[in-house]
Parts: C-alpha cells; sequence; structure tokens
C-alpha cells in the first residue's frame, strides 16, 4: 500500500465514512440517515486510508468502558471497519488495525472490542469470540404462568427524555452484575439505545420504556407491531433479580392487542425459558456470535479481572501482533509476571480473549487443539479461575 497515506479523519468527511460503510455492507441511504448515524463516527478516533484525496479504506474506535469480571476496563470499540473492493488484498485493514493497537496502547486502553461482520476475519488479529447471544420467542396469546412470584413494586412507563436519568442506575448495577456490557451516557441512550425510528426495521412503534421502581428493580425497552398479530419487540431488560425478571414479563405478556414477545438478543442463560410453568411458550429461535474481544495490553487486562479461585497457572501466550504480549506469564489472582518457569498451558491471545470473559471454555480450545495443555488438567484450573456466575452478555451494537 505504498501509494496510501494513513492519517485521521476530519470532521468534514464524517459523510465519506458513511458512504464507504453503506457500500462495503452492501446497505443504502436515503437523506436523512446522514444526520441520524454521524454521532458515532463523530465521537470515535477516526483513522482513514487515503489514496489522494479519495477515502479508501477506514477504522474508527469508540472510547469506551467494558464491564470485565470484577470492574470496569477501558475499552476501544473498533467501528466502521472497511476498505474499498478496489483496493482489497493490500493490507489496508490490517495497517488501520494496527494503528488502533498503537493508539489503543498509548491511551491505556487494555482492550479492544467489536461486532464482526465476518467472523472469519478477525481471529487473525487477535480477536476472539468472547460472548454469545440467543434469540427467543414468547407465546403470550393466552395468560402467561411463571413460576416465580413477580415482584410488587410498582411498573411506570417513562418517556425518552426522562429515560438515560431514571435507566442509567439499573444499567450500571446490571452490567456490575454481569460481564460483557458497555456503560452508557446519555448521548448513547438517546441515539444508540431510543431512537424513535428503528433503523432496521421502520415499521416498528417508538421504543417504549417501563419500570419497575422499588428494590428489586429493573426496566424493559420495547416496541411493538400491529400489522397483522401484533407483536412486542423486547430490545433491552434488565432486572435485579428473577422476581424483577418475571414482573417485566407479566407486564409484557399483557399488553393489549399482541401474541407473542420477540427478542433478537438475549443471555445465553436468560431466565425465561425457566421463569414460565410451561417451558413450550418459549422458543429458542437461535443462537450466534456477539462481541469479540482483543486483548491489546493482556497483563493489564488479567491483573485487573477478578480470579475465581486461589490457583497460580502459568501460560506461553503467543501474540505475533503485539509481541509485548508474547511470553510466559505466571497468573494468579491481581498478578500477571513474567516467567521464566515451564508452562501449564500454551495459548494465543485470539483464545485467551475468548476465554477472558467467562464465557467460552479453555478445555473446549483444549480438546480441539488450539490450547496445549502441558500439565494435566491446567485448561480446567483456567476454566475455574474464570469462573462467572452469570454468562457474559453484550446488549450495545456499534
Amino acid at each position: 500500500m505504498t501509494d496510501l497515506e494513513i492519517r485521521e479523519v476530519p470532521e468534514a468527511d464524517l459523510d465519506r465514512m458513511i458512504d464507504l460503510a453503506v457500500l462495503v455492507f452492501h446497505d443504502r441511504t436515503e437523506d436523512d440517515d446522514y444526520e441520524r448515524h454521524r454521532w458515532v463516527p463523530r465521537r470515535a478516533e477516526r483513522r482513514g486510508a487515503y489514496s489522494g484525496d479519495d477515502l479508501v479504506g477506514q477504522l474508527a474506535a469508540l472510547p469506551m468502558r467494558l464491564s470485565v469480571p470484577g470492574g470496569l476496563l477501558d475499552c476501544s470499540a473498533v467501528t466502521y471497519a472497511g476498505v474499498l473492493p478496489t483496493h482489497r488484498r493490500r493490507g489496508v485493514l490490517t495497517t488501520l488495525i494496527e494503528r488502533m493497537h498503537s493508539d489503543a496502547v498509548a491511551a491505556g486502553r487494555p482492550l479492544a472490542a467489536l461486532w464482526a461482520s465476518q467472523s472469519a476475519i478477525y481471529g487473525r488479529y487477535g480477536f476472539g469470540s468472547a460472548t454469545r447471544a440467543i434469540e427467543l420467542e414468547v407465546d403470550t396469546s393466552r395468560p402467561l404462568e411463571l413460576r416465580t412470584a413477580p415482584a410488587p413494586g410498582p411498573l411506570r412507563l417513562v418517556g425518552r427524555a426522562e429515560a438515560p436519568d431514571v435507566l442509567g442506575p439499573l444499567h450500571a448495577r446490571a452490567i456490575g452484575r454481569r460481564p460483557g456490557g458497555l456503560v452508557r451516557d446519555a448521548e448513547w441512550w438517546t441515539r444508540g439505545v431510543l431512537p424513535r425510528v428503528d433503523e432496521e426495521d421502520d415499521e416498528l412503534s417508538e421504543p417504549r420504556v417501563v419500570v419497575l421502581e422499588g428494590d428489586p428493580g429493573g426496566y424493559a425497552i420495547y416496541r411493538t407491531r400491529q400489522a397483522g398479530k401484533g407483536t412486542v419487540h423486547l430490545e433491552d431488560l434488565e432486572a435485579d433479580d428473577a422476581r424483577a425478571e418475571a414482573a417485566l414479563w407479566r407486564y409484557l405478556a399483557e399488553i393489549d392487542l399482541t401474541v407473542s414477545v420477540k427478542a433478537a438478543n438475549r443471555p445465553v442463560d436468560d431466565l425465561i425459558p425457566y421463569l414460565v410453568a410451561d417451558p413450550d411458550r418459549v422458543s429458542v429461535t437461535g443462537e450466534s456470535g456477539a462481541l469479540w474481544l482483543r486483548l491489546v495490553d493482556a497483563p493489564a487486562a488479567l491483573r485487573a479481572r477478578h480470579w475465581a479461585s486461589d490457583d497460580t497457572l502459568v501460560i506461553e501466550l503467543e501474540d505475533a501482533r503485539l509481541p509485548a504480549n508474547q511470553g510466559r506469564w505466571r497468573l494468579a489472582a491481581g498478578a500477571c509476571d513474567r516467567t521464566s518457569d515451564a508452562p501449564d498451558l500454551t495459548l494465543d491471545t485470539a483464545q485467551l480473549a475468548a476465554a477472558y470473559l467467562g464465557g467460552t471454555s479453555v478445555r473446549m480450545l483444549a480438546r480441539i487443539g488450539v490450547v496445549t495443555e502441558h500439565t494435566e488438567g491446567a485448561a480446567g484450573r483456567l476454566d475455574r479461575a474464570f469462573a462467572v456466575p452469570l454468562a457474559p452478555y453484550t446488549n450495545d451494537e456499534f
């Protein structure tokens, strides 16, 4: 790519970034789409590959905070990655990702994350598939009997303007309990979570927000479709415990003129299949990969992560793209130090990233041969150290 220059994309080129993304992802734009989409690249660190004045490749990184077991870590949320078809196979994406890595190291962000449009691409850049999600549908054509008594707190509908202040503390509690969530500011709530029009389906209603007040508390964000048999489309639901979750599901199931609730993105350990008295009322209609994670500064990320056992292991970490991560590391709670001791496990950063949030079994990776176990049982020991009470889950696309 000797004829290309990597440089910061100025704000004047935001619409060009949108156009490039639309082209490479086979989408289309309307006249009002630009204003609706500018907010994401505007708040990002933007890098472009230019051929003269032409933008031919790009990548943006949103400085965010990601919940990990034991706390929050700074993270580069990668978005708007793409290269024009005229400039593929010239190392453009590789160069942009390497620039993103160096920017993240300089900014002290130990993690990077993305939603992979093509999952085969990002493993070679050190990203691992760290969270999964299920799609489900609940039959609400008749009263839905629940096995858990709903919490008695009052329910209240909240407007979009009020929602960030009301929902913020509930969401913060939720991502404190479960790894994989992103911290949301007011703009993220308003533009990212609660846009008036669903960009995937403009026939859906505006977002509705219902809050369960009191302790325990929770909220649900949903839209409705009234064509044919009415459907509730659940977009986000967080609850302090099973009783609060039962109260919110009872509300959703009893919305007039609807016969089902559909949710496209729920945790793999969602409670609703277990809350209902009749399991046949809930259908899990799909499962897919969600967030991909990269340990940009693996030692810092490992030191910050909660350790669920008092074990100590030595790993041989392979990372051809970020040599500072490579080598032998002694791991324990709050510690990650270089060592010359023989390793218990050998793995690369993509496999470590997949397991980091607790959603991927190291034993399974060892069984298929992408993790090498030098000490018998070491993979299971790392699984126990990385164990989390709730499966990692991400419900913020970017």
